[in-house]
């Protein structure tokens, strides 16, 4: 192979250096910068001079286009976060945690899909086919019609793909393959960035459906450079917290469907159960709700979750007070405080705050706030919400309770699973039984929760 030039690419952000330095220039990141081998893809060829293209076909805007097939898998939650099915022809990036189940979900994807029909290829990079034949017998996947092959060279899984037909491949994972046409080591941002290109070119060419299983890195991001996931047409993200058995399936980007929308898997002993009610799932119906603990009513995507928000004051032992939270934003949190000292004459300045999302969830919709502040009230006034009582709304810096979307929705999923009243902005309007209670400012609402003001 012929050694064009060597250049300095970041391992973090992919930026190409003509020379080596501590600090990449691109990200800051230090001692990212290695030394890779820049050379043209075997058969790749320079443009030829005077060469013409043959030109543009336009189409106008208003002509219909067929909606695209999809691939049942029979994972209803996989498939929901999908947009409805699999795309033939699109390429999808898979990241999680390690050990979160991402190679078990697509295990019993694989098994799912192969068992209606469609011709299922399962490679791993990490794994050889006796340790994915191992995992399937223990899920009970052991007669799933579905092909199976350990390789980490890109030539040979290419060859191979080209030779059978598949309605959908499973790349488990993209780090560890290694191209031929660049002296890269596995896993390097070059290598990743061919294999990525390379499997996503097939997958557009030959109409079959790449799903890719990518690494994290400690922070939480997708491993490798970030054009990878501007190449593929679906980012989905595994997420799970240590010690609870409940996994969430987000999608980040999808071409093809809605972002953010959420799937729930319990994982259990035989592999991953969906949970059809999340909901239900985490939420404790249990005897009564004790103080600091609040219902929140949220959006995840197109469905409507609820999930308790619980709060704990206490008074600081030390001179400075400790400020811990769990599934939601920190400094989201520091806000709230500081809303809740300035606009309600409440003081947690030598109180410890710890707040906590249960079951395991991350809460990102600002339509938390209201919950948040109503738990933490609750624990300082040491004043129980209702049973039957859920909160949302959105906060502003002055303390006002500011209107949030689908709050119809939030009540419809709040009323069939029981819950007979909630909290709100002072544009909620009830309905199918729901009593419902708007404020217009913090305060009010501060109010309320301490004299127990609910009509």
């Amino acid at each position: 192979m012929a050694r064009d030039g060597a250049a300095y690419v970041c391992q973090a952000c992919g930026s190409v250096q003509t020379k080596w330095s501590g600090q990449c220039p691109g990200c800051g990141a230090w001692n990212t910068l290695a030394e890779e081998v820049q050379s043209r893809p075997p058969g790749a060829l320079a443009p030829a001079r005077g060469a013409r293209g043959r030109g543009l076909a336009f189409e106008g805007l208003q002509d219909a286009t067929p909606a695209p097939p999809r691939i049942i898998t029979g994972v209803d939650e996989f498939d929901r976060v999908c947009g409805g099915g699999v795309v033939p022809g699109s390429a999808i990036l898979l990241g999680g945690d390690p050990g979160v189940g991402k190679s078990t979900l697509l295990l019993q994807v694989a098994a799912a899909a192969a068992g209606r029909g469609a011709a299922c290829a399962y490679i791993s990079g990490e794994e050889a086919v006796e340790q994915v034949r191992a995992r399937a017998q223990r899920m009970g996947l052991a007669q799933a019609p579905v092909k199976l092959a350990a390789e980490t060279a890109l030539r040979e899984i290419l060859e191979g793909l080209k030779r059978d037909r598949f309605d959908l491949v499973i790349i488990d994972s993209i780090q560890t393959l290694w191209s031929d046409a660049h002296e890269a080591a596995p896993g390097s941002v070059t290598q990743v960035r061919a294999a990525a290109g390379e499997l996503v070119r097939l997958a557009k060419k030959r109409g079959v459906a790449v799903i890719l299983v990518g690494h994290v890195t400690k922070e939480g991001a997708i491993a490798g450079p970030r054009v990878i996931e501007h190449m593929v047409d679906a980012v989905l993200a595994f997420e799970g917290e240590r010690g609870y058995p409940f996994r969430i399936l987000r999608g980040a980007k999808n071409r093809f469907g809605a972002t953010d929308e959420i799937g729930v898997f319990e994982m259990g002993d035989a592999g991953l159960a969906e949970v059809k009610n999340p909901s239900a799932l985490f939420l404790n119906t249990a005897g009564e709700r004790a103080a600091g603990a609040a219902v929140f009513a949220g959006i995840e995507g197109s469905r409507p979750v609820l999930v308790e928000f619980q709060a704990l004051v206490a008074p600081s032992a030390y001179g400075t007070p400790r400020r811990a939270v769990v599934g939601w934003d920190s400094g989201r949190l520091a806000m709230l405080l500081a809303v809740l000292e300035a606009r309600c004459g409440l003081g947690f300045g030598d109180r410890d705050v710890y707040l906590n999302v249960a079951g395991g969830l991350r809460i990102t919709e600002p339509a938390a706030d209201l919950a948040a502040a109503a738990a933490l009230v609750s624990s300082a006034l040491d004043q129980a919400l209702p049973q039957d009582c859920v909160v949302f709304g959105e906060i502003s810096l002055s303390g006002e309770v500011r209107s949030v979307s689908r709050m119809d929705s939030r009540l419809k999923e709040a009323a069939k699973l029981g819950f007979r009243r909630a909290l709100g902005p002072a544009d909620l309007e009830g309905g199918g039984g729901m009593a419902v209670s708007g404020a217009g400012r913090l305060a009010e609402a501060v109010r309320r929760i301490g004299e127990a003001q609910w009509d």
